[in-house]
């Protein structure tokens, strides 16, 4: 096939980059060796703190670009591209809200308080905080998340008994003003309106002066749906979403296959 002038790759990581044990696969390595050398952008996008990306990617991410937070916090070379923050007052209101519905048993599900300089939680459940450890490398346990000053990126939930099927419609009232999006079959995120990953793409596409032509994109849950949408070379992992396969404009073998792997080196030719 005719090798596409692709500029910039962007990549979700659970489910899509990192194999089924959570790893950045081996052959991710020299690949993005390859990456820099023909002047490609790589870029992992994640419901994932920065810190967390970084901290995945190691010295070899050192300059990578970076869409964290679904896409409300983008940083090129460690110089912020993009943020997103959201309003206090609302972030106290979904809190105390989420609060009293534990209290009341209709959810079963705890909060992070995504922020730029760290993540905080209040609830030391020993499964939640299993959970939360995978994902936040910057992590502060606090007595009130309410009383911490940092700007606020995200509110995470994590549901035990699933969010799709709770949390998600317990603050579906929300979606008139803000983003509620079901990032994995535990995990609710709220933004600000817009934020996704996709928007995030296109910011980070401007910045390099690159077209949705010259752009990659890989993803397989409902939060990647947008990032595929600003990308033309757009793919869905073979076991993603069916909502995700429905926007995708190629498929891709499973995070199992290195599937992201295989279909960059096909597109280097």
């Amino acid at each position: 096939m005719t090798v596409p002038d692709i500029r910039l790759i962007a990549v979700d990581m659970d489910g899509t980059l990192l194999d089924p044990a959570g790893h950045v696969p081996a052959g991710l390595w020299p690949l993005l060796d390859r990456l820099r050398e023909r002047g490609i952008a790589f870029a992992p996008a994640s419901g994932r703190q920065l810190a967390t990306l970084q901290r995945s990617f190691g010295e070899a991410g050192r300059d990578l670009d970076y869409i964290a937070e679904n896409g409300a916090y983008v940083v090129r070379d460690g110089v912020e591209v993009s943020s997103d923050a959201l309003d206090p007052r609302f972030v106290r209101g979904v809190i105390e809200r989420l609060r009293r519905l534990v209290a009341e048993g209709a959810l079963h599900a705890g909060v992070v308080v995504c922020g730029k300089e760290s993540a905080y939680i209040e609830d030391t459940d020993p499964r939640f905080l299993a959970e939360v450890d995978k994902y936040y490398a910057r992590l502060s346990v606090v007595d009130d998340v309410l009383a911490q000053q940092d700007q606020v990126l995200k509110l995470a939930i994590y549901d035990h008994d699933g969010g799709e099927a709770h949390t998600a419609p317990a603050f579906d009232d929300l979606r008139r003003t803000h983003q509620v999006v079901v990032s994995g079959q535990h995990w609710v995120d709220i933004m600000n309106a817009g934020v996704n990953k996709g928007v995030a793409l296109r910011n980070l596409q401007r910045a390099l002066g690159i077209t949705p032509a010259q752009t990659a994109a890989f993803g397989d849950y409902l939060n990647d749906i947008e990032l595929l949408q600003a990308a033309d070379w757009s793919y869905a992992m073979a076991d993603a979403h069916p909502d995700v396969v429905a926007v995708a404009r190629h498929r891709a073998p499973s995070n199992a296959e290195y599937g992201v792997i295989t279909t960059i080196e096909a597109l280097l030719g």
